[in-house]
């Protein structure tokens, strides 16, 4: 069928009934993103197909990562800077409607990921089948770059489930399981992963329509009296979770399929066009940087054998606790220590709680508390890979503890420290073995935050760094290397944040307000509420800590509030009341007038100490400082970070307003150093080309 036709990125089959098998298989690639290529040699092959008339059509992945993550970015990159999104997103368009008006049956047979533009391919096709395992996931994640589907997603699914089904889908990025997307009407039918492609021969030859009221149901909801009554509360709901001005594509989308009738074609052009106008937008420019970014931290230690197996813990409060439960989730096997049982008992009760609600099995659920055991006395530390030193925020305790425990750990074992702030250092003398010792910052919850700083000092071994960046791999969570100097990176960018607030909570100004000026930039928590989430000690102690190496001063409010025990959620009450774990923010009075350099107050601060930080080489690039603000602080992502929010606003104008307010409110504000450091422009030396 396909004589004369050769072809890089796919492998065709044809058997002796007459179906057709087509495999994509990316050159030089471990996984399937659909670039340019890959859609034109798809074009010609359909063309053929469109000829032949085969009796059907199989289409699936010869990788073993999955069926396909997505459309190539980086080409996406490349096609906004020329200008070109539009003529690109409806080249695509084309070869998957061309696909999808095929005369035979057509089966996508799914493995594994199958994310955006792959599972618009797989959309285009008329049915589906999927492996029932955990590594099959379905999404259109698309939003989360700025933009939406492109290539015929917005078109053909709110039509195939109903848009009741598929806008919170697409609206939010959410991945589905193949029971899900079964239950869903997405897929057809499951397979086991050796029986895939027999059962998507059989899906071919005895197809199952979709139940009559399943149908009508997703009928209904696209009728235009429907589009334009459900239009409008799901615009509602949508931004009740994010402001339209900060992410532009959710609300674009939901215009798309109001405004999409009945012709596909319609609706594709509308797709198109929304999608090329979204991929302008600073927005969807930051968001793919950072999508960019979260890769490059994901790829540290992708090369290293972390050579850890077992991981042994010294102090089993919040944090030291919730990381040993977190390495043993992730299949690690874990010793806990602290003074007595009664210590180490909740610690354990909070796993199991943990285990419960993320494996939804109570089988699962054992297994994971049998790879963490409490050790009261210790001895787990004599056989651990890694140690990891979770107690209080005091050097000299800690320089007590490794001086005990140094001697009985092995040869090749790494000692880290869970210090928020304390310079390494500090903390290394007196070891024997310093090459072997580092910083590993967890940020709380555990089992959220993704971002853990690996702190150097000039005395690391780098093998032990890439070993613990192989480590933080395998546990999933996203390792930024950072100079072991006071408050390291995120908590030295955060604290001036927090404490301007809290000087500007005790001038009268109310929290709601600032919490809300705080969300309208774009943080996803005000800094009130976080400074009661994380605690007001904690908050006095690190602030303490860095106050001297920042040129700050402590509020003098926060030491009242502790003396009346008034600490922080945790105890109920703080800066705000707590009740059912939600803040009882007072009514503001309606006369209050919000002054208007109240943003640039508390934001500015962060933006001045993250120039500093990069002067000071803290981490080794501007894109490092940015992942890691973000990924740490929650630093509003579609801004693209401290260092990308001033190339934006730009250097000059950022600078002058840090003036401003260092005539008005003092020297705090005063531009730090590092306002002339190359690396700072957009053209520094460290962005990609």
């Amino acid at each position: 069928m396909f004589e004369g036709l050769r072809f890089n990125h796919w492998k065709t089959s044809q058997d002796e009934d007459g179906i057709v098998t087509l495999a994509l298989d990316r050159a030089s690639s471990n996984v399937n993103a659909i670039s340019r290529a890959v859609l034109d040699e798809l074009g010609q092959i359909v063309e053929r197909l469109a000829i032949e008339k085969p009796a059907g059509v199989i289409l699936h992945s010869a990788k073993p990562s999955g069926f396909a993550v997505g459309a190539d970015i980086k080409e996406f990159i490349e096609y906004a800077r020329q200008d070109s999104v539009l003529e690109n997103i409806r080249h695509g368009q084309q070869i998957f409607e061309a696909l999808a008006r095929l005369p035979c049956p057509t089966v996508a047979a799914v493995h594994g990921a199958c994310m955006g533009g792959g599972a618009e391919l797989m959309l285009a096709c008329r049915h589906r089948i999927a492996v029932d395992d955990e590594k099959t996931r379905i999404a259109l994640p698309e939003v989360m770059l700025g933009i939406h589907p492109g290539w015929g997603g917005t078109a053909r699914l709110p039509r195939l489930i109903g848009a009741t089904q598929a806008l919170p889908l697409m609206l939010t990025g959410r991945s589905l399981s193949a029971r899900r997307a079964l239950a869903l009407g997405i897929i057809d039918r499951l397979a086991s992963p050796e029986a895939l492609l027999t059962e998507a021969r059989h899906l071919l030859r005895r197809p199952r329509p979709a139940p009559l009221m399943r149908r009508i149901q997703a009928w209904a909801s696209n009728t235009w009296p429907a589009r334009q009554v459900l239009a409008p509360m799901v615009r509602k709901q949508t931004a009740a979770k994010v402001r339209k001005e900060h992410y532009p594509a959710p609300f674009a989308m939901i215009e798309v399929w109001r405004r999409g009738g009945a012709d596909i074609q319609q609706r594709l052009h509308l797709e198109a066009r929304s999608v090329a106008t979204l991929a302008k937008t600073t927005t969807a420019q930051n968001l793919i940087r950072l999508f960019f970014l979260q890769e490059r931290l994901k790829g540290q230690g992708a090369d290293t054998d972390a050579g850890i197996r077992h991981i042994h813990v010294v102090g089993a409060g919040v944090m030291g606790g919730d990381i040993a439960a977190w390495a043993a989730f992730k299949g690690f096997e874990v010793t806990l220590q602290d003074r007595e049982m009664k210590y180490i008992q909740p610690a354990l009760d909070r796993a199991r709680q943990l285990y419960e609600k993320k494996l939804k099995s109570s089988v699962k659920a054992d297994e994971a508390m049998r790879r963490l055991r409490a050790d009261v006395d210790g001895n787990g530390a004599a056989s651990a890979d890694l140690l990891i030193e979770a107690i209080f925020e005091d050097a000299d305790a800690k320089r007590a503890l490794y001086a005990k425990v140094e001697s009985q750990c092995q040869a090749s074992e790494i000692l880290a420290s869970n210090t928020s702030s304390i310079p390494l250092d500090v903390l290394r003398t007196g070891l024997k073995a310093p090459q072997r010792f580092l910083g590993l910052h967890f940020f709380n919850p555990v089992a959220q935050m993704p971002l853990v700083e690996v702190v150097r000092h000039d005395q690391l071994d780098p093998a032990i760094e890439r070993r613990v960046m192989a480590f933080c791999k395998a546990i999933g969570k996203l390792p930024v290397a950072v100079k072991g100097s006071p408050g390291f990176l995120v908590n030295r960018i955060l604290m001036p944040y927090l404490l301007e607030a809290l000087r500007l909570f005790d001038e009268g100004v109310p929290g709601p307000v600032l919490d809300r000026e705080a969300k309208k930039f774009g943080m996803p928590m005000g800094p009130i509420e976080l400074a009661d989430t994380v605690g007001l000690v904690v908050c006095a102690s690190v602030g303490k800590e860095l106050a001297p190496f920042l040129k700050l001063d402590l509020p003098s409010g926060l030491d009242e509030k502790l003396e009346s025990g008034k600490r922080g959620k945790k105890d109920g009450q703080g800066l705000y009341v707590w009740q059912d774990g939600k803040p009882q923010k007072p009514e503001v009075d309606k006369d209050y007038v919000t002054p208007a350099d109240l943003q640039d107050r508390i934001i500015l601060p962060m933006v001045n100490e993250a120039v500093a930080c990069l002067a000071d080489g803290v981490v080794d690039d501007a894109d490092l400082l940015d992942a890691g603000v973000i990924f740490g602080t929650g630093f509003a992502p579609f801004r693209g970070g401290p260092i990308q929010y001033v190339r934006d606003a730009g250097i000059e104008t950022t600078r002058k307003r840090l003036g401003q307010l260092a005539q008005r409110y003092g020297e705090r504000f005063a531009p730090r150093h590092g306002w002339d450091n190359p690396s700072l422009s957009r053209d520094g030396p460290d962005q990609p080309a």
